[in-house]
């Protein structure tokens, strides 16, 4: 019998009712994955008592059989899925089914575009659990109690999925959950027995505890004993394989169960690009499922976002997001890692001390590598899609890795001169293959982005010599290379920092007429440190020029534009770095320059060094002031004319 009280009438927090609307109609083609859905959140919550009863076994309750159980009222058009887990108390009721208790929510919705088809892979990235429910019920109620309370200490919540829901403390003498579904008229095709199972097969075979329902399909011989076990008590059966996926033998695997195994465990409606299944024998006794993503999740940029790993010890689950088995730069991947090599008590302070955890992180590390490696190999489209959505991630690695950078660097892909547009990438490894004769430096420049990186006057000498550089555009780049200092055996040169060296793509002759040039332009380059001499580190002929008057070099070891941007729009403290001035004494407007004297000539020198600035990415200082000197000389201009 169920007694009643304290029924309070909650509303929704805002972000529960826009999903909701949003969910209800942008999944409204792919309604079915809502037993997924309940049927993975109670294998969780089956999980989760298992996990906390190795330690407290009376959380049983003398019930240890687990099971998720499925039954439907086709008169009343319901569906009531229920599990003996961990159960809920009424606090916990009201944080998970009346807020969404994710960081970034308020970003993840803003992001939603109304398109139903777009937002739908978008809310699947979220993970929408529980509330997948409304898509095909207009009421919804849920009984539940925390194993280990008291009976009387029940909670029943109920809601029609719209601005509130109701919640009242009730007797439930099971520990677990009951979720009723009232079903929409339009949705009474799924309290069907049939229709039932085969989604119960389709979407969760693969999960660990048994999905149970009422026996169906008796032989003629056995109706009427049927019948007579019916008026007692309905037989149940299991419609699931109810075996741990990672423990089956890869070859008794299909693709498809692979696949909805992903989609439990990350709870994504997208299918993984790719998976590696392995089981280890030795030093070392573990089996590990992973997983890559087609689409990145809406917080993959925040770096304490929960991650990692579902970790089980000898098939029993521990913890979700075990983060110590994956580095950060990895935190993209999804999967089930099984050992026999740690204690059922662990915990993540021991997890971080441990050294089979060590050992099992850099072998799984080396596993996704060696999986993106191979899948760069034979499917280089395929691989691209991968790259545009965690390359910039996977670009953390560097720094993260060092025993890992040479791996990590072959797997990046980066925008270069000798491409059509930003939508290409090339490989270190293409890169080195067409590198001129007597080249030895690996060439690159970083922007803002591809065209501005382009047109940057420091490529005309690579342009005139059809030297192929790489085009850096990611914000994450500068600070990237500053991590990689080679690949194979071949130096990085930024062409906007230091002295240009093209070593012995440059001959004796060239290098002997950039001496000479330098010899006669000096009296122009006191004159021109004169005027900037507060401003610039040095004056000096360029031999990266051909078609620019003027360009600004920052040194070898100082911090570029991309950087300080990055560096600035943190709030940091930016360290005050002079460039160096280069001019190209052949351009007509150096030559006009020489010829110039006192405040004309102060004017066009400010010109020439704030063009170059512009030219360089940078902001200028004091745009009125170029402005105004711009204006005067075209003033001039016109009345010479």
């Amino acid at each position: 019998m169920t007694t009643a009280t304290e029924k309070q009438t909650l509303g929704f927090q805002a972000e529960v009712k826009q999903l909701l609307h949003l969910m209800i109609h942008s999944l409204y083609s792919n309604k079915e994955i809502f037993l997924r859905e309940l049927v993975s959140n109670a294998s969780d919550a089956l999980d989760k008592l298992r996990f906390q009863a190795l330690s407290k076994e009376d959380l049983y309750e003398g019930d240890n059989d687990l099971k998720v159980r499925l039954e439907f009222d086709e008169k009343a058009q319901t569906i009531t899925l229920s599990d003996n887990g961990i159960g809920m108390s009424r606090d916990e009721v009201v944080t998970n089914l009346g807020t969404i208790a994710k960081s970034g929510t308020a970003e993840f919705l803003s992001s939603l575009t109304g398109d139903q088809k777009q937002d739908s892979r978008l809310i699947g990235q979220f993970g929408v659990g529980f509330y997948s429910a409304f898509i095909v019920a207009d009421k919804v109620e849920v009984y539940t109690r925390r194993a280990g309370m008291k009976p009387e200490e029940g909670v029943r919540w109920e809601s029609r999925g719209e601005g509130d829901f109701s919640i009242e403390t009730v007797t439930k003498e099971e520990r677990g959950t009951r979720i009723v579904l009232h079903l929409k008229e339009e949705e009474k095709e799924f309290a069907n027995g049939w229709r039932l199972r085969s989604l119960v097969k389709k979407y969760s075979d693969h999960i660990s505890f048994p999905v149970e329902m009422i026996k169906e399909n008796m032989d003629v011989g056995e109706e009427e004993e049927g019948k007579e076990k019916a008026e007692s008590a309905p037989e149940f059966e299991s419609v699931n394989e109810a075996t741990a996926l990672w423990t089956l033998p890869r070859n008794e695997i299909k693709d498809e169960d692979y696949k909805e195994f992903y989609k439990h465990i990350a709870h994504d409606f997208s299918d993984p690009v790719l998976w590696a299944h392995n089981r280890v024998e030795g030093k070392l006794d573990y089996t590990s499922l992973l997983y890559v993503p087609a689409k990145a999740p809406y917080d993959l940029w925040n770096r304490e976002a929960p991650r990692g790993l579902k970790l089980y010890i000898q098939r029993v689950f521990i913890m979700d997001d075990a983060e110590q088995f994956l580095p950060l730069y990895l935190r993209f991947v999804k999967g089930v890692v099984d050992t026999n090599d740690l204690s059922l008590n662990v915990s993540r302070e021991i997890l971080q001390n441990d050294k089979a955890v060590e050992s099992m992180r850099s072998a799984l590390t080396k596993r996704v590598l060696d999986m993106l490696s191979k899948l760069a190999a034979d499917d280089a489209e395929k691989y691209q899609t991968f790259w545009d959505e965690f390359g910039r991630v996977l670009k953390e690695g560097p720094a993260e890795d060092f025993a890992n950078r040479e791996k990590i660097a072959k797997l990046m892909r980066f925008s270069s001169t000798h491409q059509d547009d930003d939508k290409q990438t090339q490989s270190l490894e293409d890169y080195v293959s067409r590198m001129k004769q007597g080249q030895d430096k690996i060439y690159y420049i970083t922007a803002e982005s591809y065209s501005a990186g382009v047109k940057s006057p420091h490529l005309e000498i690579f342009r005139k010599k059809g030297i192929e550089v790489l085009v850096m555009h990611d914000r994450i780049d500068e600070w990237l290379m500053s991590h990689l200092n080679e690949f194979d055996g071949k130096h990085f040169q930024d062409i906007a920092k230091g002295e240009l060296d093209l070593g012995e793509v440059e001959d004796k002759e060239e290098k002997q007429k950039q001496e000479e040039v330098s010899k006669e332009a000096e009296p122009l380059l006191n004159r021109l440190k004169e005027v900037l001499k507060d401003h610039v580190e040095e004056v000096r002929v360029t031999h990266r020029l051909t078609d620019s008057p003027a360009c600004l070099v920052v040194g070898a070891y100082d911090m570029g534009v991309q950087m300080r941007r990055i560096m600035e729009a943190a709030g940091q403290a930016l360290p005050e770095n002079k460039p160096t001035f280069e001019i190209n004494p052949e351009h007509p407007l150096v030559k006009k320059l020489g010829e110039e004297q006192g405040a004309r000539f102060e004017d066009l020198t400010w010109v020439l060094f704030d063009q170059a600035r512009l030219a360089g990415g940078e902001n200028l200082k004091d745009p009125a002031g170029y402005v105004s000197r711009l204006n005067k000389l075209l003033l001039e201009l016109s009345n010479a004319g």
